[in-house]
């Protein structure tokens, strides 16, 4: 998913979510303190109007206060304007409720009873009454307030980490799909002049080349494309590289195979192991003493482990074979951003011997 699309999936309200929290945090709780659900159409209606009131409170602050102040950094037109609504919103439903919700007639005459028996103390109750239920309503209003700043910006930082997850979604897979495609010119580079030699050796030989890189090339061109492969295809097309290398190999390079004959047939990305083998026939092959060449790959549930040495001649030792070309500098990459922490890379270089062993956690921890 895009990031304009991750914003439109988030914009506008979760209305359920919403209607739930009104009702399990401020509704339901009247209800209770009341007597009982819908104990009388008054009560009910009076609960009504005061949830519709903060409804109103906190609306106002989370649609239009707060982005239009407080995200701006406007937070004291934010304070003032919260505050002005709090105060007109207590002054119209006070003027509301005594006009929607006047006593029973009965109500009122039981009142001037009490009155006139004892008018200063229920004077002093009425005004005490008055001035809790005032004090109860700033209260709450502010608190109100208060959550639908907290709720707008807990969204808001959510939001913005989906962003830079997503950028950075983006950027991983922009990544590994150009170092994937500096990867292949470099291995046709290679291949293509090992064909051009055995043209003039062996004309039959080098057919069977060609047959062979097309192979490779359907592999590359259409199975790596789609992302992730199959270890099973990978070892295949290994094969078929070692087997187009071995066309120009001496009886002096001895080369050693190892594939595990039961795996799990494991996702992963393709062409991860195959610049270790470039690798090491571009610097194990000797043409005038005797060299070698060891690859192995084994899999034990989700470890991979594979290991490559080869012989290094005296004509290959001019430069460290950790940074010749790009093949191996290309597979750090991609092990760094693909197997983040999930990955060792070990590159030994002796005076005659060069080692990889790669070890890969396919599954990321927990998965």
């Amino acid at each position: 998913m895009s990031i304009k699309g991750t914003i439109r999936k988030r914009k506008g309200l979760p209305l359920l979510l919403h209607a739930t929290g009104w009702l399990i945090l401020f509704i339901l709780p009247q209800f209770l303190i009341a007597g009982g659900l819908f104990k009388d159409s008054r009560t009910t209606t009076v609960i009504l109007f005061n949830t519709f009131v903060f409804f109103v409170l906190f609306y106002v602050n989370y649609l239009w206060l707060v982005p239009r102040l407080a995200d701006k950094g406007r937070w004291f037109s934010f304070i003032i304007l919260a505050a002005s609504l709090i105060v007109i919103m207590g002054l119209a439903s006070g003027e509301f409720y005594e006009r929607l919700f006047t006593p029973p007639p009965e109500v009122i005459e039981r009142m001037r009873e009490e009155e006139q028996r004892t008018p200063h103390s229920d004077d002093r109750g009425r005004r005490r009454g008055e001035g809790m239920a005032l004090y109860n309503f700033f209260i709450t209003s502010f608190l109100v307030s208060g959550f639908a700043v907290g709720l707008r910006y807990a969204e808001s930082a959510l939001r913005k980490e989906e962003e830079i997850k997503e950028l950075e979604r983006e950027k991983l897979n922009s990544e590994l799909a150009l170092l994937k495609n500096q990867v292949s010119p470099h291995f046709f580079f290679n291949t293509l002049n090992n064909i051009y030699s055995l043209i003039e050796i062996n004309q039959k030989d080098a057919q069977e080349a060609v047959l062979s890189l097309s192979k490779m090339m359907r592999y590359m061109l259409y199975e790596s494309e789609q992302g992730n492969t199959k270890l099973s295809h990978e070892i295949e097309f290994m094969k078929g590289y070692i087997d187009l290398m071995k066309l120009r190999m001496s009886d002096r390079v001895r080369l050693t195979v190892s594939w595990p004959s039961e795996y799990d047939d494991l996702d992963l990305p393709p062409l991860l192991f195959i610049p270790f083998i470039e690798n090491a026939f571009k610097h194990g092959v000797s043409y005038q003493s005797n060299s070698f060449i060891e690859i192995s790959l084994s899999q034990e549930k989700d470890l991979i482990f594979f290991v490559a040495r080869n012989s290094v001649s005296a004509a290959n030792t001019g430069g460290p074979q950790t940074v010749s070309g790009i093949g191996l500098e290309n597979v750090r990459k991609r092990l760094a951003l693909l197997y983040p922490g999930r990955h060792e890379l070990k590159i030994d270089e002796q005076e005659s011997v060069f080692s990889v062993k790669l070890t890969i956690k396919t599954q990321p921890p927990g998965g």
